[in-house]
């Protein structure tokens, strides 16, 4: 045998037989039950740790514009199943895991309050398969979600990208490693430091105040922020904040005649799949936390199982702190209307995540009808990897 024909050999197999036969189709029937309320987005801004008053104080937010609570428009995913995901992750490819790659969201003006109940219209747009220096060949896997409100408006749209990689291989090339990811221990100083420069960026536009258009400068930095130590604690109240994840809240409704793939086996391990059957009478065997797949993020021995190495964060999340921290220095009077991120790593038990933004472009004529400022994001950890990048179009009063 040839030393090529060797090497082939040797190269890990992805079966996407099944996964071929979904692109472009419609997938995911899943819905919420019952409208939001503000509950539920003053849980979303407090597990995501934006203190913006307009999302929880009621006093503060009826004295704005808003003339109430009203929710951060990275609550959208909140409102979806699946952490906006699911529409990426159809078809069973034996012997892999999944994480987060990426988002990218097309905002359209409506703003979600308490009594709002959207419904999606969701998709499987395909995949490109890459070689990764995490586990050899990796799936990318693209879906689609639309959101509407109950009047029928279009809210916004995302493409999630998820990857999907062999867990046997993860774990054979160690990146994430457990001798890599012992958890960080902070001093008392360490975590005043964090906690002053929290505090600082809280008080950097608590009053909501926009800049102008015209006084902005490309170059200009937003505030830092930052957010952590992370922890198994941090990681379950990001969960629990997806109303999904909540006992009860959601039902499978696809159309009669329509079947979807979405409770199939997707080629996971049998300790993270969700079982549909036991969830009738044991809810937790499906919520997605204490058992099925996600629930690697607060159990570090299964996280090692899947080649991260212990306990991790949520791809959503560190989509959501991208566009709160832009939303938050637009003030009231801001809207974002598009943003990209893609992610490199997930937050670690124990890290801090320190939140970077730039103005890079000033787009006068802008596809959103007005002119829009480009941010550019930079999330890095305290030894500072990279963790996420990502930029955002967003306009501001002229």
């Amino acid at each position: 045998m040839s030393a090529k024909q060797e090497l082939k050999n040797q190269t890990p197999n992805l079966d996407l037989s099944d996964v071929d036969k979904y692109v472009g189709q419609r997938v995911v029937f899943a819905e919420m039950y019952d409208p939001c309320n503000a509950t539920d987005i003053r849980r979303w801004v407090q597990a995501m740790d934006y203190p913006n008053p307009i999302h929880w104080d009621e006093e503060f937010a009826r004295k704005s514009k808003f003339g109430g609570i009203v929710a951060p428009q990275s609550f959208t995913v909140a409102m979806d199943y699946g952490h906006g995901c699911h529409p990426s992750c159809i078809g069973k490819i034996p012997g892999t895991h999944l994480i987060f790659g990426g988002e990218e969201w097309w905002f359209y003006g409506p703003r979600i309050k308490p009594g709002d109940k959207l419904t999606q219209e969701r998709r499987f747009d395909g995949y490109s398969v890459a070689e990764t220096k995490f586990a050899g060949p990796t799936v990318f896997t693209r879906g689609d979600t639309e959101h509407r409100n109950q009047h029928g408006d279009l809210v916004a749209k995302e493409r999630a990208t998820a990857i999907r990689y062999l867990v046997e291989e993860a774990n054979k090339r160690g990146v994430y490693g457990k001798e890599k990811r012992s958890p960080r221990k902070w001093t008392r100083d360490e975590i005043a430091e964090v906690d002053a420069l929290r505090h600082a960026w809280l008080m950097s536009n608590r009053d909501g105040k926009s800049p102008r258009y015209g006084d902005v400068k490309v170059g200009d930095k937003l505030p830092r922020r930052v957010i952590g130590p992370h922890s198994v604690v941090t990681f379950a109240l990001e969960c629990r904040a997806h109303r999904q994840n909540i006992w009860g809240t959601w039902r499978w409704n696809p159309p009669e005649g329509v079947r979807d793939p979405a409770k199939d086996d997707a080629g996971f391990g049998a300790d993270m799949t969700y079982d549909h059957e036991a969830r009738k009478i044991d809810p937790r065997m499906g919520d997605g936390l204490r058992y099925g797949p996600s629930s690697g993020h607060i159990n570090a021995d299964k996280a090692e199982t899947i080649g991260m190495g212990g306990a991790y964060g949520y791809g959503s999340s560190m989509n959501a702190w991208h566009v709160d921290t832009i939303a938050y220095w637009a003030g009231h009077d801001g809207y974002v209307w598009h943003s990209n991120t893609q992610f490199r790593s997930p937050a670690f038990e124990g890290d801090v995540t320190y939140i970077d933004c730039e103005v890079i472009d000033k787009i006068d004529n802008s596809p959103y009808g007005m002119p829009v400022v480009q941010v550019q994001t930079v999330m890095t950890t305290q030894e500072g990897e990279i963790i996420l990048k990502g930029k955002a179009e967003v306009s501001l009063p002229l």
